[in-house]
């Protein structure tokens, strides 16, 4: 089972489908992943069931870009057996990709 693509986050992006916010400038961030050992964070705004993969942001790897993201190679990224290091941020809420106040990198 997965751990990051569950039902309650399949149900988040509901509403939220590939390209439901292409060409909008300030779109939904739904759900928010973190490297638990790492500095890579994504902000995702899109997702497919279909293909397990979402479109997003990401921070913290050697650049900050858009892009899409399979979360069955997310999930294949363990500490140890059985031991994921990507997460879900459980306390996050949806929020305009502008709210996020993201530092710009130099």
């Amino acid at each position: 089972m997965s751990h990051l693509a569950t039902p309650e986050f399949k149900k988040l992006f509901e509403n939220y489908p590939f390209y439901s916010q292409e060409g909008n400038k300030d779109p939904v961030v739904v759900v928010k992943l973190f490297d638990t050992y790492g500095s890579a964070t994504w902000y995702l705004t899109e997702y497919s069931e279909v293909e397990n993969n979402a479109f997003g942001y990401v921070t913290g790897l050697s650049h900050d870009e858009w892009g899409y993201v399979s979360l069955t190679e997310l999930e294949s990224i363990m500490l140890a057996p059985q031991v994921p290091r990507i997460e879900r941020d459980m306390y996050f809420e949806s929020v305009k990709f502008s709210e996020l106040k993201l530092k710009k990198a130099c």
